[in-house]
């Protein structure tokens, strides 16, 4: 049996009905959902690396999210040199279709922790992009490799010129300010007062650093005076 139908079929093993309607309630738009859990994608990714792992990246196949989600997970086990990892990244990138494939993606790129400037000249072009996934997939990698001393004012300046009318493209660019915010917060605070974000991912920012449970409850209060009254949800 070929690598493709053997996960495809260890999927259908796998799955679970109640967590099938669950993640799918997540993923509106998204009607491919199987139903298996993280862990158990990660196993599995695990097992393919060991195995052909080229022929299961090739699969243009995809009849379940997680095929998707699997092929993004095995990308970020390769051990290949960093040129030939961000080929396999830019191949797999106009794949993603929904936060939780790009999301567990991005996470999972370890190689970028000894490669940080190769990546970030990369991103470039996906953070100018109009495209909601290309946007979100360099947000997401940037909030989770390049939030630090050497690149928070870089990052922060990378999210300000980013220009979408995209809702999770939006959520990524909150997501990564309250990151930045909880790390930095001086930097980030002045960022606030002066950037161009739109009103609604920068109420999307306030709200989402006043749910973390890293910021106190007096700086939570201040933090909500500083939301933009005419904000509009456009969506």
């Amino acid at each position: 049996m070929d690598i493709v139908k053997e996960i495809r079929e260890r999927i259908l093993q796998e799955s679970e009905e109640k967590f099938r309607k669950f993640s799918s309630s997540l993923l509106p738009g998204i009607n491919n959902v199987a139903g298996v859990r993280l862990p158990i994608l990660r196993k599995l990714a695990r097992d393919i690396v060991k195995s052909d792992w080229q022929t299961y990246l090739k699969n243009s196949d995809c009849r379940f999210m997680e095929e998707t989600m699997l092929k993004g997970m095995v990308i970020g086990l390769l051990k290949e040199p960093p040129e030939v990892m961000l080929q396999y990244i830019e191949n797999f990138i106009p794949q993603i279709n929904n936060w939780s494939v790009c999301d567990s993606f991005c996470g999972g790129l370890k190689f970028i922790k000894q490669n940080k400037k190769l990546v970030w000249n990369f991103l470039q072009k996906y953070l100018k992009s109009d495209k909601e996934y290309e946007i979100r997939t360099a947000v997401v990698i940037l909030l989770n490799f390049y939030i630090d001393e050497e690149y928070i004012s870089s990052v922060l300046d990378c999210l300000n010129r980013i220009k979408t009318d995209d809702y999770y493209a939006g959520m990524g660019i909150a997501w990564a300010v309250s990151i930045c915010y909880i790390n930095f917060e001086k930097e980030t605070l002045d960022f606030l007062k002066k950037c161009n974000l739109d009103n609604f991912t920068y109420n999307k920012s306030i709200q989402k650093i006043t749910e973390s449970y890293r910021v106190p409850k007096e700086t939570k209060e201040k933090l909500r005076l500083m939301k933009r009254k005419s904000a509009v949800n456009k969506f």
